[in-house]
């Protein structure tokens, strides 16, 4: 089932059920859903797509989330921590730190990687296998100490 057709399923819930927040989010889903697919640039809404698409959606609000609280309006920051609560529903679970070790560590000892001079090459198989399940920039934070030791 496509993400535009599982925002609308879940849009449609949220209305049922008076859900302010969620119809927040869901709308602005269905929004950068529109925008991507008529910006024409000619690329297809995947999968990978979708997933880049919420991710980025996420990032905005946490970025904004962090002022908020930095300028202490709570309201805001509270209306942001819902809807990345939202939006997260619709990626795929993320691994945890445990988890994203092990398959980074697997990564390095397949493309052979033994010094810092490896690290394009690493990261750009660990970005493809594992996006949408770890944030990149601990994935390359990972790999920096995984090769550092090496």
């Amino acid at each position: 089932m496509s993400l535009e057709t599982q925002v609308m399923q879940a849009l449609k819930e949220a209305m049922k059920n008076k859900d302010e927040a969620a119809k927040r989010a869901l709308r602005a889903i269905k929004s950068e859903i529109l925008l991507f697919k008529t910006a024409g640039n000619g690329e297809e809404l995947d999968e990978s797509a979708e997933i880049k698409l919420l991710q980025k959606m996420v990032k905005q609000r946490q970025d904004s989330l962090e002022v908020y609280k930095q300028q202490g309006r709570e309201e805001l920051a509270k209306t942001e921590a819902e809807e990345i609560e939202v939006i997260s529903r619709f990626l795929p679970k993320q691994l945890s730190e445990k988890e994203l070790t092990e398959k980074l560590e697997q990564i390095v000892r397949n493309t052979g990687a033994s010094s810092m001079k490896d690290m394009g090459k690493v990261m750009g198989i660990a970005s493809k296998e594992l996006a949408g399940k770890a944030d990149g920039k601990a994935i390359a934070q990972i790999v920096k100490r995984l090769l550092s030791q090496a």
